[in-house]
């Protein structure tokens, strides 16, 4: 865990390759969300290229700033990592549970409210990278051993 924290770019760049394999498992999938009246549909590739491209984004950052010898807050990485992580795991569990008889519809419902407080948990929690990096950025250089 804390080699993890310490190089958050490896555990971002390394699930790249496994996030664009659940895409194409899963090419034919559609993915739609209702907000009020409108729906927005969107194809499992899709969504699975685009979060490949902000995990690559996110993973090239907290590379850099590594090689440019910047110190990253260990709290900031932790927090930012267990919100994305830990916030894509919980939704695809609580998507699992979903029922198909009409009966449980109020479950649904508030299966279908707990999926989207998450994901604008997760979604608010990558506001911390930003803050991280230039956090890191202004704070003084790593002090080099020798």
């Amino acid at each position: 865990m804390k080699f993890l924290i310490n190089k958050p770019h490896l555990i971002f760049l390394l699930s790249i390759p496994i996030i664009i394999l659940f895409g194409i498992l899963d090419r034919n999938e559609m993915l739609d969300i209702n907000v009020h009246d409108t729906y927005f549909v969107f194809s499992q590739i899709d969504l699975t290229i685009l979060i490949s491209i902000l995990f690559g984004i996110i993973g090239i950052g907290y590379w850099m700033m590594l090689k440019a010898n910047r110190k990253l807050s260990k709290w900031l990485n932790l927090i930012h990592i267990t919100l994305t992580f830990g916030g894509i795991l919980l939704i695809w569990i609580l998507a699992q549970l979903f029922r198909e008889s009409i009966m449980e519809y109020n479950f649904n419902n508030n299966l279908t409210f707990g999926i989207y407080l998450i994901a604008l948990i997760a979604i608010f929690g990558q506001l911390i990278y930003p803050i991280n990096i230039i956090s890191g950025i202004i704070k003084k250089r790593n002090k080099t051993s020798g």
